[in-house]
């Protein structure tokens, strides 16, 4: 599918979502049909010995950058399992953990972690988890991390409710003051047992819900990042290394590498990250019709799309970012309890 078509349909599903509608299919049913019984047959291998919830990250990073009186920064996950870190065994390998680590690093400043992301969620999981983000209005989050959409095409959500749904969380997540980034929907074109030509429909099913997912998040004022081609090629390639043992969740490394893409976009929304906001056109990257923007960035891993011009000639306008990525830190081995 190229790029305009891929515009096209993101912009009938975000349309769809914003109007109430439910109708707007990703493919064909019958398509979408082969594709679930294929992921069906695909999660069999699923969860051997890997039954065990994801280890609780909760906690305070960068404790060596504490000042007296500065509060940490606060940052949340929300989402399915990707977001809880499902299928690795130390606290410390999850994406939040990453997350954290990191983004103290950059801001020296200690991050404090609270992780409400519910392993098996869908979209219409969030209204609850935004609840929980939000049960304490003394401690909103200065900035949340939202990984969701895998759950949604394996289950035939209809992709205008996933959309609705996760705009919904976006927007309550703004007006209460936090930053908000989404990692789109993950390429499940790249899980192993999924064979031909249904991993080409997974592939195709992923990155037109990832698009519409961009187009919901950033007419609510939130930041995307592309997850789906990150997962494609790099995992494609590397199965073995990135994927972990039930070939369905990231390895260590998988979360390593996901971590890295999203969080210079982490940064950049809390106005930590040293590069110019500018577009730089030597990485193809500027201003483009919100559609547009959604559709590119949902082809080409780590590409960052927030925001811009309120309204051009075709409708809103967005910023396509290509970010250059650095190495995450290692995290503290065990983080201290955060102060309450």
């Amino acid at each position: 599918m190229t790029s305009m078509s891929r515009a096209r349909v993101a912009r009938r599903i975000a349309a769809g979502a914003a109007y109430g509608g439910g109708g707007v299919g990703l493919v064909g049913a019958a398509a979408v049909g082969l594709v679930l019984a294929e992921m069906q047959l695909a999660k069999r291998h699923v969860g051997n010995g890997q039954s065990a919830p994801p280890p609780s990250a909760d906690g305070l990073y960068g404790r060596a950058f504490t000042v007296p009186g500065e509060p940490p920064l606060r940052l949340t996950m929300l989402g399915d399992s990707t977001a809880a870190g499902q299928g690795v065994h130390r606290a410390r390998q999850t994406p939040g953990s990453l997350l954290a680590a990191g983004l103290a690093a950059v801001a020296e400043r200690p991050v404090e972690l609270r992780n409400v992301a519910v392993t098996g969620a869908r979209s219409d999981d969030l209204e609850r988890q935004v609840g929980r983000a939000l049960d304490d209005p003394a401690r909103v989050p200065d900035v949340c991390v939202i990984m969701i959409g895998a759950n949604d095409v394996t289950h035939r959500v209809p992709p205008t409710r996933s959309v609705r749904c996760l705009a919904a969380a976006v927007r309550r997540l703004r007006t209460a003051g936090a930053e908000v980034v989404v990692g789109t929907c993950p390429d499940l074109g790249t899980i192993e047992p999924v064979q031909q030509p249904l991993r080409w429909l997974a592939r195709r099913t992923s990155r037109q819900l990832a698009a519409a997912q961009t187009i919901g998040t950033v007419e609510q004022g939130g930041r995307t990042v592309s997850l789906g081609d990150l997962l494609g090629p790099e995992f494609e390639a590397n199965p073995r290394e990135l994927f972990g043992p039930d070939n369905y969740h990231p390895s260590v490394e998988g979360y390593a590498t996901a971590a890295m893409a999203v969080l210079p976009t982490v940064c950049a929304a809390l106005g930590l990250w040293p590069e110019e906001e500018r577009p730089d056109a030597s990485r193809r990257e500027g201003f483009l019709p919100v559609a547009r923007a959604a559709a590119e960035a949902a082809s080409e891993a780590g590409t960052e799309v927030a925001a811009a011009m309120p309204v051009g000639p075709r409708g809103p306008w967005a910023l396509l970012k290509r970010r250059r990525r650095r190495r995450v830190p290692a995290p503290d081995p065990t983080p201290a309890e955060a102060p309450h």
